[in-house]
């Protein structure tokens, strides 16, 4: 489907969608030569895989999964529970508190930061950015080059920030490796083939910043879908088992990042209409993870959907390599909410205040109430 009013094609349906993510020599990752150029952002794309064709993304990818295995992500299960327990301490003797405030935005950051050996300590500042990055507040209406080359320079400085910040943490753990992934990253090599320093920085910021959000919008995502989905915890803490394929059907309901855009790089026929090199195409991931030829009855939301193949990781070369760790954190996380509350509810939705939705689906505010066990 065409998008006159911003020259774009819509892919909707999951077939296509799937397609689209798996076939990077047709539709590329790498937006570069249809966005405005600026120099900080430069720096960030030159790490930032996620914009990355093969074969250089094979090659980042390839360094980064040497230090980012899956034995690593399990290892720091009791290290999950921990800071879970430490922040849930934090509200004991509270009745009502903003659950992304208390735990769906610190857990996964001072985890990652942990992981990647910087001081968890600093991570309002890491808010900050990421809120600046991902809120959306700084696009405003994009009609054009011209705004979109505006709202880049209002963001800069952030990102001008955080390279700075990351660039000067990789020269330390250079000079001082420890045991953390960014040490392991930096000694990691394929085909005799090392990362510079600044080749690290839009790799380690985009897991310090975009690697955490991911976890704060399902952490999020969930407790509001189970809350307007009555029953749903009732049953959840019945079958405990069954949390797992909850966490996948809320990532399926809502999925933390709903579009991926990808740039045509050579004239092809999809769905039946012919698109010429360097069209811009966005692919819904929200639309395709409700497609009634993939799910059945996709617009009810069922914790028991068996099998669940949604998108909302992605699909192909691209697949969130940091998925592991999120459903980890998810199923951690949300396991000792209901160990520790009998009851946990959204008293007004009037209270609650959302993301920007065509960047992410999220809460920022969520007060709930509980009564502990």
């Amino acid at each position: 489907m065409r998008c006159d009013s911003q020259g774009q094609w819509q892919v909707l349906d999951h077939e296509t969608v799937a397609t689209v993510l798996a076939d990077p020599a047709t539709y590329s990752s790498d937006l570069s030569s249809l966005t405005p150029t600026q120099e900080d952002f430069e720096t960030f794309r030159r790490g930032n895989f996620v914009g990355m064709d093969p074969p250089e993304h094979r090659r980042l990818r390839a360094l980064v999964s040497q230090a980012f295995t899956p034995r690593v992500v399990q290892e720091l299960a009791p290290r999950i529970e921990a800071v879970c327990a430490r922040l849930l301490d934090a509200v004991a003797d509270h009745e009502r508190f903003d659950l992304v405030d208390a735990l769906a935005y610190p857990l996964p950051i001072i985890v990652i930061a942990d992981l990647l050996g910087i001081p968890s300590d600093e991570h309002r500042l890491f808010q900050e950015w990421a809120s600046v990055l991902f809120s959306g507040d700084q696009l405003g209406e994009v009609a054009d080059s011209a705004d979109l080359e505006r709202a880049l320079e209002a963001i800069a400085p952030t990102v001008r920030e955080m390279n700075g910040y990351v660039l000067q943490h990789i020269r330390n753990r250079r000079a001082r490796p420890g045991d953390d992934l960014t040490s392991k990253l930096i000694t990691a090599e394929v085909d005799g083939v090392r990362l510079e320093d600044e080749q690290m920085v839009g790799f380690v910021a985009l897991l310090l910043v975009a690697g955490h959000v991911t976890t704060t919008a399902l952490l999020g995502n969930a407790v509001v879908t189970f809350d307007r989905h009555p029953g749903t915890d009732a049953a959840l803490r019945a079958e405990p088992g069954r949390l797992p394929q909850a966490i996948e059907e809320v990532l399926r309901w809502l999925p933390p990042f709903p579009e991926l855009g990808r740039r045509v790089t050579r004239p092809v026929v999809l769905g039946g209409h012919e698109l010429p090199a360097d069209t811009m195409l966005v692919a819904h991931l929200g639309a395709a993870n409700r497609d009634p030829a993939r799910f059945d009855a996709p617009d009810v939301f069922d914790v028991t959907r068996h099998p669940n193949p949604h998108l909302s990781f992605g699909h192909g070369i691209h697949f969130c390599f940091g998925a592991p760790l999120a459903r980890l954190e998810a199923r951690i996380a949300l396991r000792m909410l209901q160990e520790r509350f009998r009851a946990l509810a959204i008293p007004s939705y009037e209270d609650v205040t959302y993301q920007n939705p065509a960047v992410i689906i999220g809460v920022r505010r969520l007060p709930v109430e509980v009564v502990r066990t």
